[in-house]
């Protein structure tokens, strides 16, 4: 994707990658943000990009160097906020603009954090369990400078769970002198973890799922839903949507594709996923060889919540959904935004959609601070009332603007970073 915006000397411009989708998205809602537009060129300009070597000794005695990042985006409304990925396809433009994102998912949602992202450049299954830690803590040790509780709290994302967080805030402890539980979110419950925070994003793609399911008028017994990726997002939302009696008609994930039409037992399908890690060779679904055939299902929900960039001009004409919950950060580029507008397609926008790990992130951190722990059911319903009030609002904005859901998203979350900006002013 080329680009008319400034671009800076370390990405390619004529092919700037997820940056040049977040760019094109801040083009689309400036005309909506009044006298705060002066600020926008802000929000096209990462804070801070921090890019590190990290190097391990690997099992066999050789020395590995992986490429790393810590990119901060906009800290104006408090510190920085977001996850770190483990994938061998982990570039700086996509680090980037997950950053940004996170910008606007924090704003959207009204949690008092500003965007960041990390990253390594790494296939994680080509590490064994203790060079995935080496790494873990030799990637810590470089970003240490600019991460703490007060700065930048990293969290799980692609491939990165509660034990990569415990190594995480462990490794951040010893060199501060003194145990930190709120330098990172996502941590199991016995360091600082919280209740509810491994099904949050899950969970929030679910409630607003059932708001949207509600402003169209469809009842989600015996809706359709097909899921991509069946991981800690897409198979949590998959499990909530069953239990409310919709059937899951199709899954994908990195491996494979299932399909059956009269609904696939999801709680069958976990068991399978965690015993041999992937979808395929599930009895309970028709394999499907041809992937892009996963577009073409026929359902109500579709849920994609893999990586970005999945829904394109290329694909998008023929999905067949009502309603689209992005699980995945960017999964739909703005090309096939517009194709799927002029379809009447509904599409519940990431920084809505999967906002409710962001949200129990927030949590924990609170409950770190204050060394005071909160219930599970006290945590789930704080976060279905956040969810339920941001969507309410967007879509109060999207109604009265008559723009997208996206658009609406943008408007909220880019109003309150400026005013922060603009009442801050500009230091020195």
């Amino acid at each position: 994707m080329s680009s008319k915006h400034e671009v800076p000397s370390y990405l390619t411009a004529h092919e700037i990658g997820p940056w040049g989708v977040y760019l094109e998205q801040i083009d689309r809602v400036t005309p909506y943000l009044g006298t705060l537009a002066r600020w926008v060129e802000t929000l096209k300009r990462p804070k801070r990009i921090l890019v590190v070597d990290v190097p391990i000794e690997r099992d066999d005695g050789s020395i590995a160097h992986f490429e790393g990042y810590r990119v901060q985006h906009n800290t104006s409304r408090g510190p920085g906020k977001g996850g770190v990925r483990f994938h061998q396809d982990v570039t700086l433009s996509e680090v980037m603009a997950l950053s940004a994102w996170m910008t606007i998912k924090n704003a959207a949602v009204n949690v008092p954090y500003g965007g960041a992202k990390g990253g390594i450049r790494v296939d994680p299954r080509t590490l064994s369990m203790g060079e995935l830690q080496r790494m873990t803590r030799r990637y810590t040790s470089e970003i240490n400078i600019i991460i703490g509780p007060n700065k930048d709290i990293p969290a799980p994302d692609v491939n990165t769970n509660e034990k990569v967080m415990a190594w995480m805030m462990d490794t951040y402890s010893m060199n501060q002198g003194s145990t930190a539980t709120g330098v990172v979110t996502g941590k199991p419950i016995s360091l600082g973890g919280s209740l509810g925070r491994h099904e949050a994003t899950g969970r929030g793609v679910f409630v607003v799922g059932c708001e949207a399911a509600a402003k169209r008028g469809l009842d989600l017994k015996g809706a359709r839903v097909a899921v991509q990726g069946f991981g800690n997002v897409g198979g949590i939302a998959a499990r909530l949507f069953a239990e409310a009696g919709a059937k899951v008609v199709a899954v994908q994930d990195h491996l494979g594709t299932i399909v059956r039409d009269t609904g696939i037992d999801v709680v069958a399908l976990h068991a399978h996923v965690k015993q041999h890690g992937s979808v395929t060779g599930f009895g309970g679904a028709e394999a499907v060889s041809d992937r892009e055939r996963f577009w073409e299902v026929d359902c109500d929900i579709l849920i994609p919540a893999a990586l970005e960039q999945q829904i394109t001009a290329a694909n998008a004409d023929k999905i067949r959904a009502k309603i689209i919950l992005e699980g995945a950060n960017g999964p739909t580029t703005p090309a096939a935004d517009d194709i799927l507008h002029d379809k009447g397609v509904l599409v519940v926008p990431d920084v809505i959609a999967n906002a409710g790990g962001v949200t129990v992130s927030y949590f924990e951190w609170v409950q770190d601070f204050s060394s005071f722990f909160w219930t599970e059911d006290e945590i789930n319903q704080r976060l279905t009332r956040i969810m339920r009030e941001a969507f309410a609002a967007v879509w109060q904005l999207s109604e009265e603007k008559k723009v997208s859901l996206r658009t609406a998203a943008f408007i909220v979350a880019c109003t309150r970073v400026l005013q922060a900006r603009e009442m801050r002013g500009l230091y020195p």
